[in-house]
């Protein structure tokens, strides 16, 4: 799990949003409110970045994503 541009690159907009909002305490519930899209949506977003990372877990996708200041 590097922060090379290639790994930045490869999360689209709806995964890092999801990632955000993760990362600033709201529950899938909510994100899935604010986003206007379902939970089980919020869900596949967050394991999609996570897959594209190769992170095991949401938290460890959110601190990859602080770490490398995409928000």
């Amino acid at each position: 799990m590097d922060g090379s541009p290639e790994r930045q690159a490869v999360l689209d907009r709806d995964e890092l949003a999801v990632l955000r909002l993760m990362a600033e305490g709201h529950t899938v519930e909510s994100v899935a409110r604010r986003l206007d899209v379902s939970e089980r949506t919020v869900r596949r977003k967050a394991r999609s970045a996570c897959d594209k990372l190769e992170c095991d877990s949401t938290i460890e996708a959110i601190v990859w994503a602080v770490r490398n200041r995409l928000f």
